[in-house]
C-alpha cells in the first residue's frame, strides 16, 4: 500500500508555526513517496470552529505550496463515530462514568497526596444498577471512557524507534462527553481507518496518545499505521517555545513579507542534523526528504534564522522566478531583469525591490558633504553621454579618479551619496545606466531629482 498521510487541523484558529511543521512533514513523506496528502479538519469542536478558520487553513497550505489530494470533514462523519461507539460499548470497552469534575480533581489530588500517580481509579465500573439509576433520576448525564487493556504497548517509531508505555500509568481516556460530543482520540481512530491511512507524522507530545491509540484500532478491527513523533521546538535560548513564537502565524509572517521558500526550507530541516538549504520549491524539498533524519533532541526555532534563509532564497532567485513579481511591482519590463540582478544582492525581502526603484526613478534628495562639493562638481562636468551600458560607471570614475586624484573610499562614497541619496546599496555599476545621464546630471548638481 503506498503511504497516505494526513494533516488533521482543528479549525478554531490560524495556522502556527508548530501546526505547518507537522502539516510540512506529512507532506514531504507523501511527496518523497508518491503517496497522498489528505486535508482533514477535525471540526467536531462546533462551538469554536468557524468557516474562516478553514479559509485561512486552506490559504496558508496553497502560500506554502502544500497542496493535498483530499479533503474531509469530521462533522460530518459523526454517524461513524456513533457506530464505532456503539460497537465498543457492545465490547465492554468504553464504560460510563458519573463523577463529576469537582470530584474527579478531588480523587486526582489524594493519589498525588499519597505519592501515586492520578490515574483514574475505575470507581465506576463496580456501579451497582441502583447508583446508575440514582445519578440518572437526580440528572446526571454520564461521560464515556475507554477501557484500556493493561501491559505494555509497543511500536516501532518512525523517529524515536523502538517505543512502549506501560498502560497501567494512565487514565482510561474520556471519548464521550456527558453532552454527547465526541473528544478527540476516538474520531481520529475512526477516521484513520476508513481513510486507510498507513503513517500519522505528529509531535512528540502525543506518544502517551499513540498507545491508547493503538489499543483503539485493534479495538475497532483496524490495524494501526506507522507512527512517528517529532522533536518538540523549542526557543533560542532552548527554553519551551514561548506563546508569542509557538503562535506565530503564518498571516504574520506572510505579511513580513517572508518567502514561502524561508519558511519551508527551516521547518523541514529543523530537528535534524543536516544543514538548512534554501529551497524555492517544497518539491525541491521532498526529494530530499528522509524521516529518519529527525532525531529526539528538541528542536531550535529562532526567527533570526528565518530572515536569513529569507535573504539567501532571494539573492539565489532568478530573474525568471523574480521576474512577473516585480512587473506587479509597477516596474518596467524592459528594466525588470538588469535591475533584478542590480538589487538581488542587498534585499532581505522581496517589497524592498520598490524602494530601490524608487531610488532608481526618485525623486531622490542627493547627500552632498561641503568639503565633496567641488569634487561632485568635477564629477558631473565628466560625466559622459548616451548610451550607457554595464561599462559606463566603470569608465567614468577612472576618469573622474585621474582627473580629481581621489580614490577608494574617498571616490566612490561621495558619488553614491549624490546619485542615490544614500551610503550603502547596490553596486552602481548596473545601476547608474538605469538611472540614466539627465537623472544623475541633476543630482551631482545637488537637485532633487
Amino acid at each position: 500500500m503506498s503511504i497516505r498521510v494526513r494533516f488533521a487541523p482543528s479549525p478554531t484558529g490560524a495556522l502556527h508555526v508548530g501546526n505547518i511543521r507537522v502539516a510540512l512533514v506529512n507532506w514531504l513523506l507523501a511527496r518523497r513517496s508518491g503517496g497522498s496528502f489528505l486535508l482533514r479538519f477535525d471540526d467536531t469542536d462546533q462551538e469554536r470552529s468557524k468557516p474562516e478558520y478553514v479559509d485561512g487553513i486552506r490559504r496558508d497550505l496553497a502560500w506554502l505550496g502544500l497542496g493535498w489530494d483530499e479533503e474531509a470533514f469530521q462533522s460530518g462523519r459523526l454517524a461513524d463515530y456513533d457506530a464505532a461507539f456503539e460497537r465498543l460499548k457492545q465490547a465492554g470497552r468504553v464504560y460510563p462514568c458519573w463523577e463529576t469534575p469537582e470530584e474527579l480533581d478531588y480523587k486526582r489530588n489524594r493519589q498525588r497526596a499519597r505519592g501515586r500517580p492520578p490515574v483514574y481509579d475505575r470507581a465506576a465500573l463496580s456501579l451497582s444498577d441502583e447508583e446508575k439509576a440514582r445519578h440518572e433520576a437526580e440528572g446526571r448525564k454520564p461521560h464515556w471512557r475507554f477501557l484500556l487493556d493493561g501491559g505494555e504497548v509497543a511500536w516501532n517509531d518512525g523517529v524515536r524507534g523502538p517505543s512502549k508505555t506501560q498502560m497501567g500509568s494512565i487514565s482510561d481516556p474520556v471519548v464521550k462527553r456527558a453532552d454527547g460530543t465526541y473528544l478527540y482520540m476516538l474520531p481520529s481512530a475512526v477516521d484513520d481507518i476508513a481513510m486507510e491511512v498507513t503513517d500519522v507524522v505528529r509531535g512528540e507530545d502525543h506518544v502517551t496518545n499513540t498507545a491508547v491509540q493503538i489499543q483503539m484500532f485493534h479495538a475497532l478491527g483496524g490495524e494501526p499505521p506507522r507512527f512517528s513523533h517529532l522533536p518538540l521546538l523549542v526557543d533560542a535560548e532552548g527554553k519551551g517555545l514561548s506563546k508569542r513564537l509557538g503562535s506565530l502565524s503564518m498571516a504574520e509572517l506572510r505579511n513580513d513579507g517572508l518567502e514561502p521558500g524561508a519558511v519551508t526550507s527551516l521547518l523541514a530541516r529543523l530537528g535534524t542534523a543536516d544543514p538548512v538549504e534554501p529551497r524555492q520549491n517544497p518539491h525541491d524539498l521532498a526529494a530530499e526528504f528522509d524521516i529518519t533524519r529527525f532525531g529526539r533532541a528538541p528542536a531550535r526555532f529562532d526567527p533570526a534564522d528565518l530572515d536569513q534563509i529569507n535573504a539567501r532564497l532571494l539573492h539565489e532567485m532568478t530573474f525568471g522566478a523574480a521576474g512577473p513579481r516585480l512587473v506587479a511591482l509597477g516596474i518596467p519590463t524592459d528594466a525588470a531583469e538588469p535591475f533584478w540582478h542590480a538589487i538581488r544582492p542587498n534585499i532581505t525581502r522581496f517589497a524592498e525591490a520598490r524602494d530601490w526603484w524608487k531610488v532608481v526613478t526618485g525623486p531622490v534628495a542627493p547627500v552632498i558633504e561641503d568639503e565633496d562639493r567641488e569634487f561632485i562638481a568635477a564629477a558631473r562636468a565628466l560625466l559622459p553621454p548616451e548610451p550607457w551600458d554595464a561599462e559606463t560607471w566603470t569608465q567614468f570614475v577612472s576618469v573622474v579618479k585621474t582627473e580629481t586624484g581621489r580614490k577608494g573610499k574617498g571616490l566612490f562614497m561621495p558619488l553614491r551619496k549624490a546619485l542615490t541619496g544614500l551610503a550603502h546599496g547596490p553596486e552602481l555599476k548596473p545601476l547608474l545606466p538605469l538611472i540614466g545621464r539627465a537623472r544623475a546630471d541633476s543630482r551631482l548638481a545637488g537637485e532633487t531629482a
